[in-house]
């Protein structure tokens, strides 16, 4: 029985990430975390483009369209919503996650999400670089799994 796994190896693959203008001075640490999560595994630094969405309910617009162009092996989808007094905070958070998981879905392209869902700041200070590590660098990480995860999948499935 074959089992399918995804190495962390990112040479050769060509990754866009999406990050949010909104809460810019956390979402700034995701990208740098996931910027240099990517180096370390193997991808050249010209190959990780970013585009920057007005927030976190835009990045699914943004992700398709990436996808769609069919430049990038994988998409990084990176932001923060922290949530206030209304109900605004799960209207955008659904909006995001449920978003980037159907760019990955229709598009085929692997798709991860890294967009921080805190109740305060200090949460989501600790999700982007501090105590709790930085969810950008877990986001590209999977990205790189997910892709190699594929294609091992791809090449067990054309060997049959």
């Amino acid at each position: 029985m074959p089992k399918f796994e995804g190495m962390m190896t990112g040479a050769g693959l060509k990754v866009a990430i999406v990050s949010t203008r909104w809460n810019d001075f956390i979402v700034e640490r995701l990208v740098d975390g996931a910027r240099d999560a990517l180096r370390r595994h193997g991808v050249a630094p010209g190959d990780i483009d970013v585009a920057v969405a007005p927030g976190a309910f835009e990045t699914p617009t943004v992700a398709r369209k990436l996808a769609e162009s069919r430049r990038y092996d994988a998409i990084v989808v990176l932001g923060c919503v922290i949530r206030g007094a209304t109900p605004h905070f799960d209207y955008v958070a659904g909006a995001a996650a449920n978003g980037a998981a159907d760019v990955a879905a229709s598009t085929g392209v692997p798709t991860t999400f890294g967009v921080l869902t805190t109740d305060t700041i200090e949460q989501a200070v600790e999700r982007a670089g501090t105590k709790a590590g930085n969810k950008g660098a877990e986001a590209a990480l999977a990205a790189i799994e997910l892709v190699n995860l594929c294609r091992s999948i791809e090449a067990g499935a054309a060997g049959e």
